[in-house]
């Protein structure tokens, strides 16, 4: 059996499918899962072993182009049994429509009749959780979703994790903290940067070094929480965002003791490379799309206004973050790992 899966456009959202390729395996074993999506997710698709291949969607998100939709379906066309499509749009249906692929599974949203034959009508209240909703796609309607749930985990080799270290001169000799400050969903998703500052501040104290992570868009706010810590700490920190690929990106984070990250892509990276893992939520929450792993603290206000999903914070003061403390996030850090030497001060 041959599938086709349509995948998201966001890397959160591609770490959590992985729950749907390894539910399909467990159904049909033999089963050869190949995915269509963009091309910056290839990295995270060569580290889950249930996936044959990724297929480059050479198009950018929200982008019609028909005739490009109507030829690359074409050419793979006979290729397949069936087709499954994560995102709810109907331009994603055009691919495998295009294809004639026998089955073409997935939500009902977005006008998809006829793109799709087996359409499934979804009930949110039964489905809260994102990866229920990507693994619901693997069994046939109304069947209840085996337990426990299966959890995303990328496969790290260890040649190309070693390739990584020796390019950025990093050293394991001391324990790692991965901060991951940045949340391409928009400003409601980050935690300040003078909070990061001082958690990296107590973490190298206490004998610690700090790697941080992020896009070339959170360059800018790794460099300030770089530079908010004291000559003497400061050389302890090492900005990575924006200069790693995704790749070396996934490989780094291999190496963290511990991670403490927003409600973001990299947030499910360290959770699917079951890393010790804060996770800090403001504006979003984490009864949809929670990290998933064994050893995780999610640390949030729950004020009044939140959670409110959006990108930017409607009154302006961003209180679910700004007031959210470094110290219940050291506190969490502590509870999942122990720091390797007593705190030292840096003149």
């Amino acid at each position: 059996m041959k599938i086709l899966i349509v995948g998201p456009s966001w890397v959160g959202d591609m770490v959590m499918a992985q729950t749907l390729f390894q539910c399909l395996k467990q159904r049909h074993p033999d089963c050869e899962i190949d995915v269509l999506a963009p091309e910056w997710s290839r990295p995270i698709l060569e580290r889950m072993p249930e996936v044959r291949q990724a297929l480059s969607f050479p198009l950018g998100h929200g982008v019609l182009q028909l005739a490009t939709r109507r030829k690359l379906g074409k050419s793979l066309a006979g290729q397949y049994d069936q087709a499954i499509l994560l995102p709810n749009s109907l331009k994603s249906a055009l691919v495998p429509f295009f294809a004639g692929i026998a089955k073409r599974t997935g939500w009902k949203g977005e006008m998809r009749y006829g793109l799709l034959n087996d359409v499934r009508v979804l009930d949110k209240e039964r489905y809260p959780l994102m990866i229920e909703r990507f693994m619901a796609l693997a069994f046939e309607p109304g069947v209840d979703l085996p337990k426990p749930y299966p959890r995303p985990s990328l496969h790290i080799d260890a040649g190309s994790r070693a390739a990584a270290l020796a390019k950025f001169g990093l050293s394991l000799d001391r324990p790692v903290l991965a901060l991951c400050p940045g949340a391409e969903f928009g400003e409601a998703k980050r935690w300040p940067s003078e909070h990061y500052a001082q958690v990296a501040e107590a973490k190298v104290r206490a004998g610690w070094q700090v790697w941080l992570f992020g896009s070339k868009n959170d360059h800018p706010v790794g460099e300030e929480i770089r530079l908010r810590l004291i000559p003497g700490l400061r050389e302890e920190a090492v900005n990575l965002a924006g200069e790693t690929s995704l790749a070396e990106a996934i490989d780094l984070l291999s190496c963290a003791g511990a991670v403490v990250s927003n409600d973001s892509g990299l947030m499910h990276v360290a959770a699917a490379l079951n890393r010790p893992l804060v996770a800090i939520y403001g504006s979003t929450s984490p009864q949809f799309t929670p990290p998933l792993a064994e050893q995780v603290e999610i640390v949030r206000l729950g004020i009044e206004c939140s959670p409110c999903f959006e990108r930017t914070c409607r009154y302006g003061h961003y209180n679910c973050l700004r007031e959210l403390a470094p110290r219940p996030v050291l506190q969490a850090l502590d509870r999942l790992v122990a720091d390797p030497i007593e705190p030292v001060e840096v003149e």
